[in-house]
């Protein structure tokens, strides 16, 4: 087994992942048999159709639901549905702000709860703050943000804890396009910057492509691993990236595994 300290160590292994859920008094099965693993440092996005299990493979991996069968493991050792993996953080499809705190509180709850010093979790805010454009908004209050400015709250809120992994659950859909492509530049110079071990979940080619180095390709439900792409476009952001010529490649390929039209056809 490789050390953990080797950049081709499993930072996150998933093994014969499955899952079903009873609805009105039926099994529906939402994961059959997944199996991939992620290196530490590595950015890996899993790419599938609208209702294909995604999301309910990134939170078994989060502990948020327990797999019917299968195993999780981080550094090695299986992870307990309901407890908390330390170093791992989670940022939701929606921006989950506390409405009755400002940006700033909102910013610095974690920290709070940690028992981070005032005066410190000050600047680390100030400077979050700063990097994330949000200069001037410290005291507002999330009803008075746009939705990309929440999101953007939100991201900060998990990066500002430092975690090793990331789990991105569709944290852009919602948003429009430059917006997207600003927060897309503020994760991707994090990941980066401190090292972080990434796995997003998404339905979007173009950002999959734009962001990850390698990309899980999975079914429709029950979702299962289909493929696995290596993305290799080496670009320091994701607008970079995207004037690659190669990015049309593993665009189309990415399209053809999906099975989505891009050409008219006679």
């Amino acid at each position: 087994m490789l050390p953990l300290s080797s950049p081709d160590a499993k930072r996150i292994d998933v093994r014969g992942l499955c899952k079903s859920f009873q609805l009105a008094g039926t099994a529906i099965e939402a994961v059959r048999d997944v199996s991939f693993s992620v290196r530490r440092g590595e950015f890996v996005a899993l790419l599938g159709p609208s209702g294909s299990g995604k999301s309910t493979i990134l939170n078994m991996i989060a502990t948020l639901i327990k797999p019917s069968s299968g195993e999780i493991l981080i550094d090695g050792r299986p992870v307990v549905a309901g407890k908390a993996t330390p170093d791992v953080g989670y940022v939701f499809q929606r921006d989950t702000l506390f409405p009755w705190r400002t940006v700033a509180d909102n910013i610095g709850y974690g920290l709070q709860l940690a028992g981070v010093p005032e005066a410190e979790r000050k600047q680390r805010i100030a400077t979050c703050v700063m990097q994330a454009g949000l200069a001037g908004f410290e005291n507002a209050y999330p009803k008075t943000l746009s939705g990309g400015m929440r999101q953007r709250v939100a991201l900060i809120r998990t990066l500002i804890m430092d975690p090793d992994i990331l789990l991105l659950d569709e944290p852009f859909s919602a948003l429009d396009y430059q917006t997207r492509l600003y927060l897309e530049g503020v994760l991707k110079d994090a990941v980066e910057t401190y090292h972080k071990t990434v796995i997003l979940v998404t339905h979007d080619i173009d950002e999959a492509v734009a962001l990850s180095k390698r990309v899980v390709v999975l079914s429709g439900r029950p979702a299962r691993v289909k493929t696995v792409h290596d993305i290799d476009l080496g670009a320091a952001s994701p607008i970079a990236a995207r004037g690659d010529t190669r990015f049309s490649g593993y665009f189309h390929a990415l399209c053809a595994e999906l099975d989505i039209q891009t050409e008219k056809t006679a």
